[in-house]
């Protein structure tokens, strides 16, 4: 996920005179949250290049978009901007908001791993104020944690995933009038993730995966993120690290052990490349889940 600066709903709202950031963080693996007011304003939103879910957390009743002035927010109302889409809003009165960003990348993982299906094919609907009272909830628990604060913020991370799984199992569908172009064969695809999932505790070099579709190194990684929406480094990344995530938040293993389990090559390994990916330690992240 780009710095928060980088993202363009986040910087539309972050230039307006009338909006104020009350606080925002970056919560890893592709996803970032900010917590917004704003009063007598309007905004644009030309395609951006991540998703964004909306959550209204007090007032909004006289926000609406240019477009449907007839339809308006209310308190616990969600909305959802995908990527690549393009609205226009009025707030009339003030608004209470929080916004959880999605990276394509984190999209991509919740398409393979909760559908089964190639996140090309997939597509977030766009929809404005709809009644979703589990997602409302999980917003304004996700507000009343401590994103400063290391804990804290990992069980913000968590929350955040959660509420992301639960967008694409219910608001994700397949893609209209969609002709795929080369990527992996479903056969070949479906093949990879099953020898992945099988073999994460062992080292897995480009060159295994692609003899596995007899395909070159070049080719094969083209043809991967094609159909996976990312590099296979990043896919066996995030894998391997679902499952420490998954070890230590069940078990009380050893940490080296967990590190072998998800196949890093030591302990300290596994350790940079959790802290990279969550912002904090296998051990700090345990301690927040004890």
């Amino acid at each position: 996920m780009p710095p928060l600066h980088q993202l363009h709903v986040f910087n539309a709202l972050h230039s307006s005179p009338r909006a104020r950031l009350e606080s925002s963080a970056q919560l890893g693996e592709g996803l970032a949250v900010a917590l917004w007011n704003n009063r007598d304003d309007t905004r644009d939103y030309q395609a951006p290049s991540h998703h964004t879910l909306s959550c209204y957390i007090a007032d909004g009743t006289g926000t609406y978009r240019r477009q449907r002035p007839a339809d308006k927010g209310a308190p616990g109302k969600l909305c959802i901007m995908p990527a690549g889409h393009e609205s226009n809003w009025v707030i009339d009165g003030s608004i209470r908001l929080a916004h959880l960003y999605i990276s394509e990348e984190r999209f991509a993982l919740g398409c393979l791993r909760l559908l089964d299906r190639e996140p090309r094919q997939m597509q977030l609907h766009e929809a404005i104020f709809i009644d979703a009272p589990q997602q409302a909830l999980r917003f304004r628990q996700l507000i009343d944690l401590g994103w400063d604060e290391p804990g804290e913020r990992l069980l913000a991370s968590s929350l955040a995933h959660a509420i992301v799984d639960h967008a694409v199992l219910g608001q994700v569908g397949l893609r209209q009038g969609l002709r795929l172009k080369g990527g992996l064969a479903p056969h070949q695809r479906r093949q990879l993730t099953d020898y992945i999932e099988a073999h994460l505790d062992q080292p897995l070099a480009l060159a295994d995966l692609a003899q596995r579709c007899n395909l070159s190194e070049y080719h094969f990684a083209r043809m991967f993120r094609e159909s996976f929406g990312l590099p296979p480094h990043q896919y066996l990344l995030a894998r391997r690290l679902e499952l420490a995530c998954r070890l230590l938040r069940q078990g009380d293993l050893p940490l080296g052990q967990v590190a072998l389990l998800c196949g890093f090559a030591s302990a300290s390994h596994f350790s940079n490349r959790f802290r990279q990916a969550l912002g904090a330690t296998p051990g700090a992240y345990r301690a927040a889940f004890a």
